[in-house]
C-alpha cells in the first residue's frame, strides 16, 4: 500500500503523527468501452466550447457560475484556504460506538503511526478498544473538508470519513404514512422463527461476488474460442420460467420457508449423525478387541497340574 497523505492525531495536547492509506480496493474487472463495428477504443476528450481546441488536464481550472458570472479557482486557491492546509486529524468528542449510524459511513482510511508516533497511537488503540468509545474527528483530506469516526479495527486504527448530516436524505413514502397494516402474533411468531433459522456468525469470507466470477468466466471463454463462444455451454441453459408465480399469502410463504429450512438443517445434520455414529462404533469395535487382546482365554497360562501320590 501507498500512503496517500501526512498528517496528524490530535486530542488534547497529544499529537499523534500519521500516514493515511485507502483500506479498501475495488475488485471489478476493468472494461473500457470500444466501436461495436471495428473494435476501435473509444477516447473521451476534453475540448472547450469557445475556442474548440483539445484541452490538456495540466491546463483545466475549476469554476464556479452563479448570475451569468463565472468565478475561476485555480488550483492555487484551492491550495490557500487554511482547513486545505491542515494536517490535522482533530479529535472533537468520544461517542459510543453504537451511536454513529452506518448510514454515514462513507470511505475507510488505515492510519499507519510514524516511529516516533508508536506509544500515543498504541494508547489511544487501547484506550478506544477498552472503553468502547469512537473518536468523532475532523479533517481535510483532497480539497474536502470532512467529518469522521476513529475507530479499532484488529491492531491498527481505522478513519472512517462520514457524510455531512445534510448529505443523507430523509426517507417520506407516503405508501408507508398511508397504508394501515395489521401484523398478528401469529405472523410475528413465525417471521421470528425464520428469522432465528437464518441467524449466523458473519463471516465475509463466506460470500463471493458471484457476478464478477461470472464476468471473468465469460471473457475467458471469449478469449479461447471467440464470438463462437457458446454461453449456455459456458454457464449451462438458463432456467425456464413458468407461467406465472403462485401467490401465496403472507402467512403460508412464511411456513413453507421455515418448513425449508427445517428440512435443509436436518439434511445436513444428518451426514453428521451418521459421522459421528460411525466413529463411535469404531471406538466400540477398538475398545472390545482391546479386551480380547487383554483377556482371552486362549492366551491365559493353565493352573499347575496337583501331583498326587499313588497308594496301594
Amino acid at each position: 500500500m501507498r500512503s496517500i497523505w501526512k498528517g496528524a492525531i490530535s486530542f488534547g495536547l497529544v499529537s499523534v503523527p500519521v500516514k493515511v492509506y485507502s483500506a479498501t480496493e475495488d475488485h471489478d474487472l476493468k472494461l473500457h468501452q470500444v466501436h461495436d463495428r471495428d473494435k476501435g477504443r473509444i477516447r473521451y476528450q476534453r475540448r472547450c466550447e469557445v475556442c474548440g481546441e483539445v484541452v490538456e488536464y495540466a491546463d483545466i481550472d475549476k469554476a464556479y457560475e452563479e448570475g451569468g458570472q463565472t468565478v475561476v479557482l485555480t488550483d492555487e486557491d484551492l491550495k490557500s484556504l487554511p482547513v486545505e492546509r491542515s494536517r490535522e486529524i482533530e479529535v472533537v468528542e468520544f461517542v459510543p460506538d453504537a451511536q454513529i449510524d452506518p448510514m454515514f459511513f462513507e470511505k475507510s482510511y488505515y492510519l499507519e503511526p510514524e516511529k516516533i508516533g508508536v506509544k500515543p497511537y498504541q494508547l489511544l488503540r487501547r484506550t478506544l478498544e477498552e472503553t468502547e468509545l469512537t473518536a468523532v474527528v475532523k479533517f481535510a483530506l483532497r480539497q474536502k473538508s470532512r467529518l469522521g469516526a476513529l475507530r479499532v479495527r484488529g491492531d491498527v486504527m481505522v478513519l472512517q470519513a462520514l457524510l455531512w448530516p445534510d448529505e443523507v436524505r430523509e426517507a417520506a413514502f407516503p405508501v408507508l404514512e398511508d397504508t394501515e397494516v395489521r401484523i398478528s402474533d401469529k405472523e410475528l411468531k413465525m417471521s421470528s422463527s425464520l428469522v432465528e433459522s437464518l441467524s449466523s456468525e458473519f463471516e465475509p469470507e463466506q460470500f463471493a461476488d458471484e457476478y464478477q466470477e461470472q464476468l471473468r468466466q465469460l471473457v475467458e471463454a471469449k478469449l479461447a474460442k471467440g464470438d463462437a463462444v457458446d454461453t449456455e455451454e459456458t454457464f449451462g441453459a438458463p432456467a425456464e420460467e413458468g407461467e406465472g408465480a403462485e401467490v401465496l399469502d403472507l402467512m403460508e410463504a412464511l411456513r413453507r420457508s421455515v418448513e425449508n429450512r427445517r428440512k435443509a438443517a436436518k439434511g445436513a445434520e444428518e451426514p453428521a449423525a451418521v459421522s459421528r455414529a460411525s466413529a463411535a462404533g469404531r471406538g466400540r469395535a477398538g475398545k472390545l478387541e482391546a479386551a480380547d487382546a487383554e483377556g482371552s482365554p486362549s492366551e491365559e497360562k493353565a493352573p499347575p497340574k496337583r501331583r498326587t501320590r499313588k497308594t496301594g
